[in-house]
């Protein structure tokens, strides 16, 4: 490995980012189709897909550490590693997301998904994982901040969700247990946009060196919207 010019090795590490989103968004897509039309066997796919994530990822990881211990790199390269480790983690854990709501399938119906805009919500989140991305290899604070703009489209989505969910559980003939599903598959969409928010963001940390801290969290915002 240090052999190779410092570029071709970050380029390359780079290369493997993309690729890795590109399947962990693929995954996000077929588990809104899997739990749409109760698919078993796609269920069982996304998982086996999810296990070839995890593994990319700790092989991913490893490629970094390495990095950093033979070149031993400064400045803007070890902020380019460091960005990468993290965007890496971000990634794993949208992939365990996609998961979590095809583990929600055998409790919800295809009825009551149709009642609720999980499709658009997973379409906005997948799209702002794509654009992180697109912002990490063009180094692009612009496109970083649309992606943190964008996130306020799921916050009011999730919120839309929050608030219907409570408004039929008053309901005595509701069923309780599907509601709760709802509920948890919005939440699981939510957080995969929270976490490409996190890859925005360390974006912006790579370009800049400035830290971006959240400023406010979901429940945050739906209480002060509860207040209007």
């Amino acid at each position: 490995m240090s052999s190779r010019p410092v570029h071709e090795l970050i380029k390359e590490l780079s290369q493997v980012l993309v690729q890795l989103s590109d399947k962990v968004v693929e995954n996000l897509f077929n588990a809104l189709h899997v739990v749409k039309h109760q698919d078993e066997q796609g269920a069982r796919q996304i998982r086996i897909v999810d296990q070839e994530i995890d593994v990319a990822e700790v092989n991913l990881e490893e490629r970094c550490l390495a990095f950093l211990a033979l070149q031993q790199p400064v400045a803007r390269d070890l902020r380019t590693i460091v960005t990468i480790i993290k965007i890496n983690d971000d990634l794993e854990r949208i992939g365990d997301l996609a998961v979590h709501i095809i583990d929600r399938m055998p409790e919800i119906s295809p009825g009551m998904l149709e009642s609720f805009v999980f499709e658009d919500m997973g379409m906005h989140a997948a799209e702002m994982v794509k654009k992180s991305i697109e912002a990490f290899i063009s180094k692009d604070c612009m496109l970083a901040d649309q992606v943190c703009a964008l996130d306020e489209e799921i916050d009011v989505m999730h919120r839309s969700v929050f608030k219907k969910v409570t408004a039929l559980m008053k309901n005595p003939d509701s069923d309780v247990d599907q509601l709760i599903a709802a509920l948890s598959i919005s939440r699981y969409i939510e957080r995969m946009a929270d976490h490409a928010s996190r890859i925005a963001h360390e974006v912006i940390y790579l370009v800049t060196g400035e830290i971006v801290r959240h400023k406010g969290g979901f429940y945050e915002k739906l209480i002060e919207s509860l207040k209007e």
